[in-house]
């Protein structure tokens, strides 16, 4: 049996934690608003690998399923071979409504860098129904939003700091608000979607699981659209939307971050967990597409790395897919290696274990993914410190999914501004945007340890 609870849109107040979400209501001052910025270089001689991407959009255009798929991996590994300069060029000067247009200006949010001009919607775009008209910052919610998590079973925890993110970020809002329903996915994702529709809700946030969206996107068009809350192998059907913070996203993005530092030989040392792997997968596909390469993956227990650093070659930076203590502990050997003074790189697992800075100092230097709530604040929403103070599910590595939450409900409440301009909104995990089909594209923050205590790097962001 699926469990629903509802929530009226103005509450009573709620003891203990809950009473601290309602102050928040006077603290909160709604989300910025993140202008697309940057000019284009002027058109030059077009690329064999653009002509290529171009021939192939068009085929991608006929197909569907497993063969899409295939086709479109390939665009994307035509599109990263190309330059920053040249990439940015070539999409400014597709036409509107180009097959490519979409590929190239996805390719430019995976690197932070800016869109020429809006997303083509003309495959996938999203109606806002019947909804009040949007406020000035385009602001437009739903009427009645359904919110898919599990309420009870093993996954309960890892959904709990979800759900207070999100509901901070609710009914700190001012404006007029939804009436939100809450539904247990432990015994159904596809269940409760169904229940959630059949009981009039026009908008649904979830579910959460990988497979459990997967088969959601699987049924084809859906009577009521949906943002879920992690990418499955199948794209969202037009109008519904997928956000996740994905190991595969941190493994992009750290290879981004090597590359424009020209590094294109990199070390990895590595987990050996479903996570870790994944974003070690990614970082290693995204460098050899763009010319580069992981010399060697070894495990965190590697006792000597002086062979790896000898290799004809070289090594230019080390990538760590590892937790904070495990970093500490192996930093020592990189440095008797020969290799302390490269550049390094994380995922945002590196956190995990730190915090007391006599001990992480070890760590200066390493650059990670972070959240920009948890290291530069966000305009409107308390310092991380305040609210993990009052809500225990906003602590520690918790802290990563409350501001997860939060940004559901901001991308939920601005999706169909998101859908119709290049601009983007600045989130509690970073800056968001959505592609041209249906994926949220999220330019993560980036930190660094200093003296022990994770600071922000002032350098790396790129909005």
């Amino acid at each position: 049996m699926t469990l629903s609870k509802s929530v009226p849109a103005r509450p009573r107040p709620r003891p203990l934690a809950w009473l601290f979400v309602a102050m928040l209501v006077s603290l909160l001052a709604g989300c910025a608003s993140v202008q697309t910025s940057g000019t284009p270089a002027a058109r030059g001689p077009r690329s064999e690998a653009m002509v290529q991407a171009e021939a192939l959009a068009q085929q991608a255009a006929t197909q569907g399923g497993a063969q899409r798929l295939q086709t479109e991996k390939q665009i994307d590994t035509l599109l990263a071979a190309l330059d920053n300069p040249t990439l940015q060029r070539e999409a400014a000067a597709l036409p509107a409504g180009h097959a490519l247009y979409n590929y190239a200006g996805r390719a430019l949010l995976r690197r932070g860098l800016p869109l020429p001009r809006p997303f083509d919607r003309s495959a996938w775009k999203f109606d806002a129904g019947n909804r009040p008209p949007a406020e000035s910052d385009g602001y437009r919610p739903p009427v009645k939003l359904a919110v898919l998590l599990p309420l009870s079973g093993n996954l309960a925890t890892a959904a709990a700091p979800v759900r207070d993110g999100l509901l901070t970020a609710y009914y700190g809002e001012t404006r007029r608000r939804p009436d939100v329903n809450f539904y247990d996915t432990s015994t159904g994702a596809s269940a409760a979607y169904d229940r959630a529709v059949a009981e009039g809700n026009d908008f649904v946030i979830g579910p959460l699981g990988r497979d459990e969206v997967g088969a959601l996107f699987n049924r084809g068009a859906l009577p009521v659209p949906v943002l879920a809350l992690n990418r499955a192998q199948v794209p969202p059907p037009a109008g519904n939307a997928s956000f996740s913070l994905s190991p595969e996203d941190e493994g992009l993005a750290a290879a981004e971050f090597l590359l424009d530092r020209n590094a294109r030989r990199v070390l990895v040392i590595g987990a050996e967990d479903d996570t870790q792997r994944r974003a070690v997968a990614a970082l290693r596909e995204r460098l050899g597409e763009r010319g580069g390469v992981v010399t060697d993956v070894v495990g965190e227990g590697t006792a000597d790395f002086a062979p790896f650093a000898a290799k004809d070659g070289g090594v230019d930076a080390i990538f760590f897919a590892v937790k904070g203590g495990s970093a500490r502990q192996l930093l020592p050997r990189i440095a008797l290696a020969g290799l302390g003074g490269k550049p390094r790189v994380a995922t945002s697992q590196l956190l995990s274990g730190t915090g007391k800075p006599e001990d992480d100092r070890v760590l200066d230097g390493i650059a990670f993914p972070s959240e920009s709530w948890t290291t530069r604040g966000v305009r409107g929403l308390p310092s991380a410190a305040s609210v993990a103070a009052v809500l225990p599910n906003a602590k520690g590595g918790a802290a990563r999914l409350f501001a997860f939450g939060y940004d559901a409900w901001l991308i939920t409440a601005h999706l169909e501004h998101l859908a119709n301009s290049a601009d983007g909104i600045a989130g509690a995990t970073g800056v968001l945007r959505i592609d041209g089909f249906g994926n949220v594209q999220r330019t993560p923050a980036w930190s660094t340890f200093s003296n022990g205590i994770a600071v922000p790097l002032a350098d790396a962001a790129r909005h």
